[in-house]
């Protein structure tokens, strides 16, 4: 008897059981993402927004270029939404191009900045101590989320 004639049969059942585990692991978070409200995803965009500045002033005005908020933000929406920063740029912003997303959150800093007097008054005037309450309050409201 021929070895291939042995698993002929087996293939096309592994192949149909890892298309059907496949297609299981992938309905969990297209079914998190439809879920979301319109309050709820609002609250998405101001959290990456929140994140997304005050890294941009950190690595403006501070020379730290971790993007650490970022990240933070990008684990929790991970774990409870199975989306990302990016994610959220590309699904729920006017724009829906994490890119032009990107570009706008940091043509309006960069305004915001200027409006400030540049970073040496934005230090003195409290601009980062704002932008760390906004980004607090954000996540804060998603990590309450149910």
């Amino acid at each position: 008897m021929n070895i291939q004639a042995k698993t002929r049969p087996q293939a096309p059942r592994r192949l149909a059981c890892a298309a059907l585990l496949a297609g299981a692991l992938c309905v969990h978070p297209a079914i998190a993402q439809g879920l979301l409200d319109e309050a709820t995803s609002q609250i998405l965009v101001q959290a990456v927004e929140a994140a997304v500045e005050l890294d941009l002033y950190n690595a403006r005005c501070r020379s730290d270029q971790s993007g650490r908020r970022t990240e933070n933000l990008n684990k929790v929406l991970a774990g409870r939404f199975h989306i990302t920063v990016i994610g959220v740029q590309d699904k729920f912003f006017p724009e829906r191009s994490y890119r032009k997303a990107q570009e706008r959150i940091q043509n309006a800093f960069l305004d915001r900045l200027k409006a400030a007097g540049g970073c040496l008054e934005a230090k003195t005037g409290g601009l980062r101590e704002a932008l760390e309450v906004r980004q607090h309050e954000t996540q804060g409201a998603i990590e309450a989320l149910p």
